[in-house]
């Protein structure tokens, strides 16, 4: 993770997130499709469907080059799974931050833990899809994380924690350049600070040509 920060100051990252968001392009060119992830249908973690996944949310996560097989879809949307995830998610705070989290909040075992591994291990998602599933969620407490972070960062034993405890060093001195980027590339506020970090890191490892299982 102490890679992280480098990506953050790098200056291409403000070019990046503009590309990324569509902030300043010129005309006919189109920006990313998973500049709407957060914003679809008003957003994952809007208070009429916070806690219940709907069918815009797995649309949303198709915005990031990813697809829940139909099966699982079906069960999220008419079946047990989504009555499990409902019950999880209502145990998920939706109004903070990562960096304002205590750690317990995304530590193994809490139900941010208990609904990705209800959708990896016993429903076979891969824990990119997964991951994806509950940002779209909880966009402020939940990360978006997939091989291109991955090898851009490393590998963990929880990238929650490792990120969490990097957000909150020297007085959360990550978390507030994660802001100011936001602020000095004209993203708009309601996109979260991970959010931001991933783009960032994602455009950057991408482009230097990331190769990593």
């Amino acid at each position: 993770m102490e890679r992280l920060g480098a990506f953050i100051a790098d200056p291409q990252a403000v070019v990046d997130l503009r590309r990324y968001f569509g902030i300043g392009l010129p005309p006919g060119t189109v920006p990313l499709t998973g500049s709407r992830f957060e914003h679809l249908a008003g957003g994952g973690d809007c208070p009429e469907v916070a806690d219940r996944i709907t069918a815009e949310d797995l649309i949303a996560v198709q915005t990031l080059s990813v697809t829940v097989p139909a099966p699982v879809a079906l069960d999220i949307l008419e079946g047990r799974l989504g009555a499990r995830l409902s019950g999880l998610l209502q145990a998920i705070p939706r109004d903070i931050d990562m960096v304002d989290a205590d750690a317990v909040v995304v530590a193994d075992g809490s139900p941010s833990d208990r609904a990705w591994s209800l959708l990896c291990e016993q429903y076979g998602l891969s824990w990119v899809i997964a991951g994806k599933v509950l940002a779209r969620k909880r966009p402020r407490l939940l990360p978006v994380y997939d091989r291109v972070v991955r090898c851009a960062v490393g590998r963990p034993p929880s990238f929650w924690l490792a990120l969490h405890a990097a957000l909150r060093e020297d007085d959360a001195a990550l978390h507030r350049r994660l802001l100011e980027l936001r602020q000095v590339a004209g993203v708009p506020e309601t996109v979260s600070a991970l959010r931001v970090c991933d783009v960032a890191v994602w455009m950057n490892h991408r482009a230097l040509g990331h190769a990593c299982p």
